[in-house]
């Protein structure tokens, strides 16, 4: 819907923010809603956003994803399988609680472990083979094959209490977690109990579907945060959440509507700010089932498993159109699961739209009058996810795969595509590693709970070549040798249709005057980031 904010000003003259309801409260206005407080149930961009104010990580990300001191000071490798982690000292948790290496230890111990989680953490945890701590405060970690990878992967998730959670771990290897005898209720963590994290911000009121609402630790170790308290809102549909932002209702916004960018950067009191991010949007294909519930027409059988289908299904798409008709620009045109710029992606790899030989690819299958599809897709997720997806369905009906758009909310639609009731679904990924590797390891390997492949492999795509040269990249020192193995094991991948890249999104944050944000290319809302002339920021 096309937000007239000429009326809404008329209707509301004067009101372009008079400021925060108080002068260090910090009101966002979020275009999806968290599933939950648990650090390590959903490795999503709303989840892991809300995770980074209250639960830190061994290692942080600035918003390039360059690597800095977070709970760990200094990190080194000491020879090809053994890293060596020096810990920040003086650091409490929430519940006034120390941390030291035990909590790292049952951090790991606890991720594979959280039960029904629909995109697990352990693809971070699995390269780790065993944990010693010498002393509270030094960690030496072990890996079975060189990893290099190892410092950016402990970026990826936040460090819980183990005395909060009451359960210590004394010793992590391949043998088992010792000292860990249980695990509490999931619920507790879910509705925020738990909530006990080392993080600048802590859990003041959560109430699902109407607010979030952070205040600030004053404990906190690292440097003051510029805000009392902040409120996040769910306003997860593109006019109420621009409304709110007009009416000074909230102080910033993310995912303003793109077709209102424009008039949002002239309206006085507001200021935009927008970001390349690293964030692909795909099609995922069921290639396991032999009898999808969402295909018909097909005798029985499973088309999505013949590559011709694939391919004939990804340059049927028009991306060029999409970009320019449904995101107004504000995306990218992809052909793979990374945009240029970033490690591994691979400028040998292209997707050409070509409608006639998608229907000659159908004939060649044994399919030349098609089949019908139910193409699965959040609602409000992704930008203008739901119109992506209708366009999508349009293009694929064209060519004799008439296809129906099945669209819910992300929370309702995450968990019916884990448990596949979708033969094709309209996914996002952007890479937490800020490389390559991460979309490989979680959308494109073969699920493997050794190697923590596979957690976001609905489609249960596998390809034991892109496999060995994924295990043999992530075991490779040398940044540009696996740089290149990546590059490859992506254009194996690609030309076999594993999934259907369709764009990289443009990110952009509406403020009002006097804010200022660092957008971020993985998207992220950090209150931290957000600062403003009237609120000084303490030592």
């Amino acid at each position: 819907m096309k937000l007239r904010l000429c009326a809404m000003a008329c209707a509301m003259t004067g009101l372009l923010l008079t400021g925060p309801a108080r002068s260090a409260d910090l009101r966002i206005g979020t275009a999806a809603e968290p599933a939950t407080f648990d650090p390590h149930f959903r490795n999503t961009t709303p989840d892991n956003s809300l995770r980074r104010h209250v639960f830190e990580s061994l290692i942080g990300q600035d918003e390039n994803q360059k690597l800095f001191p977070l709970l760990a000071t200094q990190w080194r490798p000491i020879d090809a399988l053994t890293w060596e982690f020096k810990l920040r000292q003086g650091v409490r948790f929430h519940d006034g609680t120390a941390f030291t290496a035990q909590d790292f230890i049952y951090t790991v111990c606890r991720i594979p472990n959280v039960p029904n989680s629909p995109t697990s953490f352990a693809l971070y945890t699995r390269g780790i083979d065993a944990i010693e701590t010498p002393d509270p405060y030094t960690l030496i970690i072990r890996t079975a094959a060189p990893y290099p990878l190892l410092p950016t992967e402990l970026a990826t998730f936040g460090i819980v209490s183990a005395r909060a959670a009451g359960g210590m771990a004394v010793r992590f290897d391949r043998a088992g977690c010792n000292g860990v005898s249980s695990y509490p209720n999931s619920a507790l963590f879910d509705d925020g109990t738990l909530a006990m994290g080392t993080g600048p911000f802590k859990r003041a009121e959560y109430v699902k579907g109407d607010r979030i609402v952070l205040v600030r630790n004053p404990d906190y170790w690292g440097p003051r945060p510029a805000w009392d308290r902040v409120i996040f809102r769910p306003l997860t549909a593109d006019a109420p959440r621009v409304a709110a932002l007009l009416a000074g209702d909230v102080d910033m916004i993310e995912m303003p509507p793109v077709q209102d960018l424009e008039r949002l950067r002239a309206t006085p009191g507001i200021s935009v700010v927008q970001v390349q991010s690293n964030r692909t949007i795909f099609l995922e294909l069921d290639q396991t089932s032999d009898q999808p519930r969402s295909i018909a027409g097909a005798a029985g059988r499973n088309p999505l498993k013949d590559p011709r289908v694939r391919e004939a299904l990804a340059i049927a798409i028009n991306r060029d159109a999409i970009v320019r008709s449904i995101m107004n620009s504000s995306a990218v045109a992809a052909s793979e699961l990374m945009p240029p710029g970033f490690f591994g992606f691979n400028p040998a790899i292209h997707v050409n739209y070509d409608p006639v030989r998608s229907r000659q690819l159908l004939e060649q299958a044994g399919y030349p009058d098609g089949f019908e599809l139910v193409l699965g897709t959040p609602n409000d997720r992704y930008i203008h996810d739901q119109k992506v997806a209708q366009a999508v369905a349009q293009m694929w009906t064209r060519i004799g795969v008439k296809t129906r758009v099945d669209a819910s909310t992300n929370s309702i639609f995450f968990q019916r595509a884990h448990r596949n009731e979708f033969s094709a679904s309209l996914l996002g990924w952007g890479p937490a590693t800020g490389e390559m590797s991460s979309p490989l390891k979680a959308i494109i390997a073969t699920p493997d709970v050794t190697h923590g492949f596979g957690t976001f492999n609905y489609g249960g795509y596998s390809n034991r070549a892109v496999d060995d040269l994924l295990i043999r990249a992530l075991a490779t020192i040398d940044d540009p040798g696996r740089e290149a193995l990546l590059a490859q094991a992506m254009k194996v991948a690609m030309d076999d249709v594993a999934v259907i890249p369709l764009h990289y999104e443009l990110t952009a944050w509406a403020l009002r005057s006097g804010l200022s944000y660092k957008a971020r290319a993985d998207q992220f809302t950090l209150a931290t980031d957000v600062l403003a002339n009237d609120v000084a920021r303490g030592p």
